[in-house]
């Protein structure tokens, strides 16, 4: 198996999203738009969640749909997130979010789980900026080193991390259902214990 360190730069295109000089304003009859709240620790992204809004002037250039990657460059959580299938309808990625959009022989649920590794995490913290605000300039995640392999080893890492997500939420579900379960038990015993208080009084 081939393995190939390169620069993100050198397999993704890296644009900077929208500059908003102020307050958006949700308009239904308006695009999609992606912030910074909507790129969370889940593997993508739901459009149907998004709020819509008009702007001014050509955003095309702002446009990410469909198979690319947008990453978080603000906050304590510098993660990337892929947009899948059902971005039918682009949206508007807004500052500062970044948009990837893959070139060559990377897959973008590849580029994600790379991104997020605690190795990428490390190169990020080395070149976060601001005191209070921590900001990872778009120069750090251009020359951010990844490891690809063939695209076949590609699709099997991506598909053990998934498989590897749904176990843990279902360990987590299990846990919580047998602490419900552990309660109910206590609550019932509860209920059907004799009145010790009462009886030592008769």
């Amino acid at each position: 198996m081939e393995i190939m360190k390169i620069c993100l730069s050198d397999v993704c295109d890296v644009r900077s999203g929208f500059t908003a000089r102020g307050r958006l304003e949700e308009e239904a009859d308006g695009v999609p738009v992606l912030q910074l709240r909507d790129v969370t620790d889940s593997a993508a992204i739901d459009p149907s969640l998004l709020m819509r809004s008009k702007f001014r002037g050509s955003v095309e250039r702002y446009l990410a749909g469909a198979g690319d990657v947008v990453f978080r460059s603000r906050g304590e959580r510098n993660i990337a997130a892929r947009l899948d299938s059902r971005f039918v309808e682009p949206a508007v990625a807004v500052l500062p979010i970044l948009i990837l959009r893959p070139k060559v022989r990377i897959l973008p649920e590849y580029l994600v789980w790379a991104i997020n590794q605690p190795e990428a995490q490390r190169h990020f913290d080395a070149d976060a900026r601001g005191a209070t605000i921590r900001m990872i300039p778009k120069a750090s995640i251009e020359s951010l080193e990844l490891e690809v392999p063939d695209v076949a080893t590609q699709k099997m890492v991506v598909e053990i991390d998934t498989l590897s997500r749904r176990e843990a939420e279902l360990t987590m579900e299990l846990i919580d259902k047998r602490r419900r379960l552990v309660a109910q038990c206590i609550q019932s015993r509860i209920r059907n214990a004799p009145d010790n208080g009462k009886q030592g009084r008769k």
